[in-house]
């Protein structure tokens, strides 16, 4: 596995979930395994066997974790120039097809979220936008098409 690069609080977050599916999640499914085994034979008995395949993808998410978790390395955000955009930088782009502005942070893939418009540095979008420079125009190539874009800001 390679290494991820996160904020503080995006290992947090990463630290969070690991412990709620070993510590919540897990004994809950347990507990479902051992109440359905408890119904009898196990050959036929699908409540068993979906609590078990229930079980085995909580302990995959559990082992994907530990890992991701192992490979992760602090990003500090006072480390990164700011004269182009890199991870952690929140870039004002202009839309050149649409004339509307929006505002991009780039993150890592775990800590994207675009409902608070943070694109992973490997999107299509922020692979277009790293390394640019204020008034560099670029297109990225997207499923819907190509976007174009003005870079107006970058903010830290």
């Amino acid at each position: 596995m390679s290494i991820e690069y996160v904020t503080e609080d995006g290992l947090q977050k990463l630290k969070d979930e690991l412990h709620k599916l070993k510590f919540t999640i897990r004994p809950q499914i347990s507990q479902k395994v051992a109440t359905a085994r408890e119904h009898g034979d196990l050959k036929e008995n699908a409540e068993y066997h979906a609590a078990r395949e229930e079980l085995s993808m909580v302990e995959t998410k559990i082992q994907q974790l530990q890992s991701k978790i192992s490979n992760v390395r602090i990003i500090d955000e006072k480390e990164i120039p700011d004269d182009k955009i890199y991870i952690l930088s929140t870039a004002v782009v202009k839309n050149l097809d649409s004339n509307s502005v929006v505002e991009y942070t780039l993150v890592s893939p775990a800590e994207a979220d675009f409902k608070e418009n943070k694109i992973s540095v490997t999107s299509p979008i922020g692979k277009a936008l790293l390394g640019k420079s204020v008034g560099d125009k670029i297109e990225a190539q997207v499923p819907a098409g190509t976007l174009n874009f003005e870079v107006l800001n970058i903010k830290r």
